[in-house]
């Protein structure tokens, strides 16, 4: 199997040919919206970012889980040691909507962990990779910057102690049980953002945390979770003992909090 670094570099080309296919249906506003199973939307967008993605990782022999490929059964990818996930277009509705916060997310995941990622911003050209081996990066109009990563992990009651807190949620998913954890602070700032841009909200220090207590499925956090994981921050389950895994017999992720 090819390095992290060479797998990363893989991925972020897919990204951005993903990137590509996307803002031609953006542009064209001809988006031949479907419903699927769960009422969520599905557009030609992602269906043409599926099909690069997985054309462009295809040489890398690992297999590939997506949000817009087929079922595959656990009984055959239980065994999988390392395979890419992939959320083609993250953010469908904002793509309708006109709201220019979609993203294209690949994660590789080794066994029950995604152990790097690349999140990609194609409205505004800004990529964000890494891993912990290569380190974290943001890529904007061609210029590359690194993002250290925290001297030590933030603790929950580090928060709670902040005189002022800034929260990001979901623009629409923000559900009753988000709201009661958000009330549990005082002197916040709410904010708010579409698809995984609220993970990188996290990395780039412009929102302190981000709780999810709503439905989710593996391939809408794998890359940002890898990134922030490399970033010295975490994707938490509720009671903060452990984080998101990855490659479960149901692929739908429990409630999370994130910082």
């Amino acid at each position: 199997m090819p390095g992290i670094k060479q797998l990363l570099d893989t991925a972020q080309y897919a990204a951005i040919e993903a990137g590509k296919a996307i803002m031609q249906v953006y542009v064209a506003g001809e988006f031949s919206i479907e419903k699927k199973e769960d009422e969520s939307p599905l557009t030609i967008a992602d269906r043409n970012a599926h099909r690069v993605i997985t054309e462009c990782l295809g040489n890398t022999n690992l297999p590939i889980l997506s949000e817009e490929g087929i079922n595959i059964d656990y009984a055959e990818r239980k065994n999988w040691e390392y395979f890419w996930m992939i959320d083609p277009l993250d953010g469908t509705r904002e793509l309708i909507n006109k709201v220019n916060e979609f993203t294209v997310n690949i994660a590789l995941v080794r066994g029950d962990t995604a152990i790097a990622g690349v999140v990609y911003l194609p409205g505004k050209d800004v990529l964000y990779y890494g891993s912990k081996e290569t380190g974290v990066y943001k890529i904007e109009m061609g210029v590359s910057r690194q993002i250290l990563p925290l001297p030590a992990r933030t603790q929950f009651d580090d928060l709670r102690q902040k005189e002022r807190l800034t929260i990001v949620a979901s623009r629409s998913h923000l559900t009753s049980e988000t709201k009661d954890f958000i009330d549990q602070f005082q002197n916040v700032t709410l904010k708010s953002s579409g698809s995984s841009l609220k993970f990188m909200m996290l990395l780039e220090n412009r929102a302190d945390i981000y709780p999810r207590l709503g439905r989710t499925m593996e391939w809408d956090t794998a890359a940002a979770h890898a990134i922030l994981n490399a970033s010295n921050r975490g994707v938490y389950l509720l009671h903060l003992k452990s984080e998101l895994s990855y490659n479960k017999p149901d692929l739908a992720n429990p409630f999370f909090v994130a910082f």
